[in-house]
């Protein structure tokens, strides 16, 4: 185009950034803002915002950054794409400035911040943006409560979703049943097993997404015969499943016990669905062997997978071999995670339990003087409680919490009327 005289308009000038940004190519995309700004071509609110995402695709914020700070045309969508990309690289600090510096917002600016505070696990920052959403002059859409949902969901907060999940009825935004599947999933993670198979059977939106959540929900609780009746009624209506209801169905038979039938399962996984087994799904199946007891048949299939096991698996091997007290298998499963995590104590505690189990006290305090010496220290236990809509979480010998000295009181008065 440029060879044969003929300049480009706004419209090329944005295909061929955005094509830069597809490509992850950062020289360049340089070198077109540059020919925009030596050619005189008036840069509109969509080349803007283009070179800011086309940055921020090519993995330099600061140049998207740069170019947000001097350019002139700064509409919402600009913003928008300035804050998304923020959120994108992980800086909340400047998302969140930004946000607070827009000089006006619409529905996607909120979105932005609840998604992008949610993917990074600050959940209760998400759920305090949505509030302060619903009482600005901006409607939530469906977007909105996705994230929303997403985020009670990691959290574990059961009353905040069943909020969520109220305001969603009392403003008739679930119609056609496209948030079902986020509120299975909620209630399921939030412990509320039975909420999550009432919405389902009153769906009137039975696709893929939906079966998933509820056999995925049903096996983490451990109801994993009923998440395998609902695998077969998915089967009779026709719906195929994917890589993540396969993950929920061998793990229903790993809860459940059923070794055949997860045998089964697994290799129907390439005959019947034409689906490629993955890590996940090995590990489900080490998992399933090694609650039946079957080690010799958890450490073959370890070691003739496709790829190679990561410390999930030897760890779920490992445990199995502490609870059938196999000292040969735990060695390896051992030495294999060391191997993987040399700073992880874990291995090192399971295998000095497995040798203090079977008599070995020679070797269990080896190991022991080993983790002393080397001052290795598991990751302290976690537990949270929601009260209020605002989850609170404590760790092993933490005493941050604001309300600590009223906790311990509180505790002090209930084991003494307990004795």
């Amino acid at each position: 185009m440029r060879g044969v005289g003929m300049m480009p308009d706004m419209v090329a000038v944005a295909t061929v950034v955005s094509a830069c940004g597809l490509l992850g190519d950062l020289g360049f995309a340089k070198t077109m803002h540059c020919f925009v700004e030596k050619s005189g071509i008036e840069v509109d609110a969509f080349v803007s915002s283009t070179l800011i995402n086309t940055y921020g695709e090519c993995g330099s914020l600061d140049d998207a950054y740069r170019f947000f700070r001097e350019t002139a045309m700064k509409n919402v969508v600009v913003w928008n794409t300035m804050i998304h990309q923020s959120l994108e690289h992980n800086n909340l600090e400047l998302g969140k400035q930004l946000f607070d510096w827009m000089p006006e917002r619409d529905v996607a600016s909120w979105n932005s911040m609840i998604r992008g505070f949610a993917n990074v696990g600050q959940y209760e920052e998400a759920l305090a943006l949505f509030h302060d959403m619903e009482i600005s002059v901006f409607r939530p859409n469906t977007l909105t409560l996705l994230s929303t949902l997403s985020a009670c969901a990691s959290h574990r907060a059961l009353e905040a979703g069943a909020w969520i999940h109220s305001y969603v009825d009392n403003n008739d935004l679930n119609r056609d049943g496209s948030l079902d599947s986020s509120l299975i999933d909620m209630y399921s993670k939030c412990g509320d097993i039975a909420k999550a198979v009432q919405i389902f059977e009153e769906s009137p939106r039975r696709d893929l997404v939906t079966w998933t959540s509820i056999i995925c929900g049903l096996a983490m609780h451990g109801y994993g015969k009923n998440a395998l009746c609902y695998f077969s009624e998915m089967n009779e209506s026709q719906v195929s499943p994917d890589e993540v209801t396969m993950v929920g169905v061998l793990s229903a038979c790993a809860h459940a016990g059923l070794l055949e039938q997860g045998q089964g399962y697994f290799q129907s996984m390439e005959k019947v669905f034409g689906l490629v087994p993955k890590i996940e799904h090995y590990g489900c199946m080490v998992d399933l062997l090694g609650r039946m007891g079957c080690l010799k048949e958890a450490y073959d299939l370890i070691m003739g997978m496709p790829m190679e096991a990561n410390e999930i698996i030897w760890g779920s091997f490992l445990s199995a071999c502490r609870v059938y007290n196999n000292v040969e298998l735990g060695e390896v499963a051992a030495k294999r995670m060391l191997e993987l995590d040399p700073h992880d104590p874990w291995g090192r505690v399971m295998l000095f339990n497995i040798y203090a189990e079977d008599a070995k006290y020679d070797r269990s305090m080896g190991l022991r003087k080993e983790i002393k010496e080397k001052r290795l220290k598991k990751s302290p236990g976690c537990s949270s409680i929601e009260v209020n809509g605002s989850v609170h979480g404590f760790l092993v010998e933490d005493n941050s919490h604001p309300c600590y000295n009223e906790i311990n009181s509180m505790l002090e008065k209930i084991e003494k009327r307990m004795n």
